[in-house]
C-alpha cells in the first residue's frame, strides 16, 4: 500500500467519522446554547407559572359557577358554547389491525395512539402518547369576546361505542361540540381496516352566528411528549425532532438537540413529532400559514421523554360553510417502502415526501440507499429470515461490485512496490535540498513505466459514497429493529456483551458504559488489515512514521465512536474489513511482483505517448510554477 494509498484510506476514515460529527456543537457551542437554554427556560418557566396562575384561576372560577350551578355565570364566561362548557371525560377506544386509538370527547381529541404491531425495547406496547402527552384543539373568538379552546370544552360522541374494531370497510366517528342556538362543530375520524392513517374533518353548522365576525381561520395547536422507545438513549435523540415540509419544496427540521423556535411564514403541507423508527404527522389538505414550531430537548438520562414539540399554526375555516376543512394524521413506523406508497399516483407539487423521515443521507449517499441497497436488503429479505445472514450476503455483493476498484488499488501498491529502489536512487543521487529537481525526476520515472501516483488513491475515494450510504443506512433501517443475530438481540442497536455502572471520566461520555462486541471484533480486524499493509510496506513506511501512527491510532478512534452505534453497521464492517483482508491476500498469490517489474521496465522502450492536459501534465506544470516562485523568492532576498 503506497503513499497515495494510506492518504486516501486515512481520508474516508476521517470524512466518515467527520460526516457523523458534522452536525455536533463544539464545547463554546453547547456551553452558549446552555446559556440560551437557560435563559430560555427562567423565560418559559416564568410564563407557564402565569399561564398555570391563571388556568387555576380560571378552574376555580369554572369549579365555583358549577358548585353554585350559576348557569348565568356559565353563560357570561362560554357564550353560544356554554353546553359544551362542562361535562365529564369519557373515553373511546378504535383501533384496526395496526393501530389501537383512544378518542376523548374532552376536546374531541386523540387522547392516546398505539402501534400494534411493535414494541419498545424493554417489550412494552409501542405508544407514541398517552393521556396528557399530547394536546390537539382549535382556538377561536366567539361573538362574546370570549377566547376559547376545543381543548377545554366537551363534544358529545355520536355513533361512537367504548371500544370498537375496525374490520372490513372505513369507519367513521363524530364528536360534535353544541351550542344553544343548535349549530355545531363536528370532527369526524376516518379510520381504515389496514392503515396507519386518521383522517380528520372539521365541519359545522350555523357557526357563523358562535363565532366572532369575519372569522376566517382557525388557530390549531398541537403538542406531544416524544417518548423514548430504544435502548440507547443518545443514540435515538440523534434521530428525534420536529420535522416540517413547505408546499411544494423539501423537508426541514428544527434543530435536534437543545431548543429551537422557528416563525414560518410561508405555507406548511405538514408537521412532524418524529423520533428514530416512528413519526407523528399532520397534514393539512389546504396547507398550514403562519406557523410556529419549537422543540425542546429533555437532558435528564432518567426521563422518560426525549424531546417536546409543539406546533401553533394558522388554518382557513369558513364557519358560513358546510364544507370540511380537512387534516390527515399518520402515525407510521419510519419505513422506506411504507411511507412512500403514500406517494403512489399523487402530483409531483402535492407529493408528501414522508420517505424524507427516513434519514438515508443526502445527495449521492441517499440516492445508493433508495436505488441500491434498499431493493436489494427487500430481494434478499423476500426469501432469508435472518437479517444476519442478509447483511452478509449483502456485503459480498457489494464487496463483489467493488472488486475492480480493490484490484486496481492493490495493482498500483504492487507496481509503486517494485518502483521503490528506482526512486530511492534518485533521492540518492539528487539531495533533498532540490526537492523540485527530485519530483521532477519521480514523474518522470511514473511517466516511463506508465504509473500514475494517484491510481491507488482514487479507486479507495470512489467507494466513499457506498460507505458513508451504509452508515446511514443501518441506523435508519426500521426493519433491523429487535432483530437479533448471534449474540446480538437487537441489530438497530448495540450489542453490549459487558456493562457497568460507575461513571469513568472520558470514558463514560466518549465510549459509554458498555462494550460491543461486533464493535470491538470490526476493530480487530481494521487493526489486523492495518498491520498486513504496514507489513508489505515497511520500507516506505520508515519515512512515514507520523502515517504510520495514524494508521494504527485510526482503529481505536473507530472503535469508541461505533462503541453505541448499531450493532448491524458494526456488523458489516466487520464483514467488509474481513473480505477485503481475503481479497488482498487472493491477489497478493497471482500477481507475480518480479514479472511486474519486467512489465514496467519494458515500458520504457516504449516511445511515450504524452497525453496533453492529462494528471501527469498538470501535476509537472505545477512544479514548474512552484519552482519558478520559489526562484523568484529567493531572487528577492538578494
Amino acid at each position: 500500500m503506497d503513499k497515495n494509498t494510506i492518504l486516501g484510506f486515512v481520508l474516508i476514515i476521517l470524512i466518515l467519522v467527520g460526516f457523523s460529527v458534522l452536525n455536533r456543537p463544539s464545547k463554546e457551542q453547547v456551553a452558549a446554547q446552555r446559556a440560551q437554554d437557560s435563559i430560555a427556560a427562567v423565560q418559559k418557566t416564568a410564563q407557564e407559572q402565569a399561564a398555570v396562575a391563571a388556568k387555576n384561576a380560571a378552574q376555580v372560577a369554572s369549579d365555583s359557577l358549577i358548585a353554585k350551578n350559576d348557569t348565568a355565570s356559565i353563560n357570561a364566561a362560554f357564550g353560544p358554547l356554554a353546553p359544551a362548557g362542562t361535562g365529564t371525560e369519557q373515553l373511546f377506544t378504535v383501533e384496526n389491525k395496526v393501530v389501537k386509538i383512544t378518542f376523548s370527547n374532552k376536546g374531541g381529541r386523540l387522547y392516546s395512539v398505539q402501534l400494534k404491531n411493535y414494541q419498545t425495547h424493554d417489550s412494552l406496547p409501542l405508544i407514541l402518547f398517552d393521556k396528557n402527552e399530547s394536546n390537539f384543539g382549535f382556538t377561536f373568538a366567539t361573538n362574546n369576546n370570549r377566547v376559547l379552546s376545543t381543548q377545554n370544552l366537551y363534544f358529545e360522541p355520536i355513533g361512537i361505542s367504548q371500544n370498537q374494531t375496525v374490520t372490513d370497510s372505513p369507519k367513521s366517528y363524530t364528536f360534535r361540540l353544541k351550542a344553544t342556538n343548535g349549530s355545531y362543530l363536528d370532527f369526524v375520524y376516518t379510520l381504515a381496516p389496514d392503515d396507519y392513517m386518521v383522517k380528520l374533518e372539521v365541519k359545522g353548522k350555523g357557526m357563523e352566528s358562535v363565532l366572532a365576525p369575519n372569522t376566517d381561520r382557525l388557530e390549531l395547536n398541537w403538542n406531544a411528549k416524544i417518548r423514548q422507545q430504544e435502548k440507547g438513549r443518545k443514540f435515538e435523540a440523534r434521530y428525534t425532532g420536529l420535522f416540517y415540509k413547505y408546499i411544494a419544496e423539501n423537508v426541514n427540521n428544527l434543530k435536534q438537540s437543545g431548543h429551537d423556535e422557528q416563525n414560518l411564514p410561508n405555507q406548511l403541507q405538514w408537521v412532524a413529532f418524529k423520533d428514530q423508527f416512528f413519526s407523528s404527522v399532520l397534514v393539512a389538505d389546504k396547507a398550514f400559514t403562519s406557523s410556529t414550531l419549537e422543540s425542546s430537548f429533555d437532558d435528564n438520562v432518567n426521563s422518560k421523554y426525549i424531546s417536546e414539540c409543539k406546533a401553533k399554526m394558522s388554518v382557513g375555516f369558513d364557519p358560513k360553510s358546510t364544507a370540511a376543512t380537512s387534516f390527515r394524521f399518520y402515525f407510521v413506523p419510519n419505513k422506506f417502502n411504507l411511507l412512500a406508497k403514500y406517494d403512489k399516483g399523487v402530483d409531483n407539487d402535492k407529493k408528501m415526501r414522508l420517505t424524507k423521515l427516513v434519514p438515508l443521507g443526502w445527495g449521492i449517499f441517499g440516492w445508493i440507499n433508495q436505488y441500491a441497497i434498499i431493493p436489494m436488503f427487500n430481494f434478499f429479505g423476500s426469501f432469508i429470515g435472518s437479517f444476519g445472514l442478509i447483511i452478509l450476503l449483502m456485503t459480498v455483493v457489494i464487496k463483489f461490485v467493488l472488486f475492480p476498484m480493490t484490484y486496481k488499488s492493490y495493482m498500483s501498491s504492487a507496481k509503486m512496490r517494485v518502483l521503490k529502489p528506482q526512486i530511492d536512487e534518485i533521492n540518492a543521487k539528487i539531495p533533498s535540498e532540490k526537492a523540485m529537481e527530485r519530483q521532477k525526476a519521480t514523474m518522470d520515472l511514473y511517466r516511463k513505466v506508465g504509473v500514475s501516483p494517484m491510481s491507488g488513491c482514487l479507486p479507495m475515494l470512489l467507494q466513499l459514497p457506498i460507505l458513508i450510504a451504509m452508515f446511514n443506512f443501518f441506523p435508519a433501517s426500521i426493519e433491523l429493529r429487535h432483530q437479533s443475530f448471534l449474540w446480538a438481540k437487537d441489530l438497530s442497536s448495540y450489542d453490549a456483551v459487558i456493562t457497568w455502572n460507575a461513571t469513568i471520566p472520558f470514558i463514560t461520555t466518549y465510549f459509554g458504559n458498555h462494550i460491543s462486541l461486533f464493535c470491538l471484533l470490526m476493530t480487530i480486524v481494521s487493526f489486523i488489515y492495518t498491520k498486513i499493509n504496514m507489513q508489505s510496506q515497511m520500507a516506505t513506511n520508515q519515512q512515514m512514521p507520523g502515517m504510520n501512527i495514524i494508521m494504527y491510532f485510526t482503529p481505536i478512534m473507530m472503535w469508541f465512536w461505533f462503541n453505541d452505534y448499531a450493532s448491524g453497521l458494526s456488523y458489516y464492517y466487520f464483514l467488509s474489513t474481513l473480505i477485503t483482508i481475503a481479497q488482498t491476500y487472493a491477489i497478493r498469490s497471482f500477481v507475480n511482483e518480479d514479472k511486474l517489474l519486467m512489465q514496467l521496465e519494458a515500458n520504457k522502450k516504449k516511445p511515450s505517448k504524452k497525453k496533453k492536459g492529462g494528471f501527469m501534465d498538470r501535476l509537472e506544470q505545477m512544479q514548474r510554477e512552484q519552482a519558478q516562485r520559489q526562484k523568484a523568492a529567493s531572487s528577492k532576498k538578494k
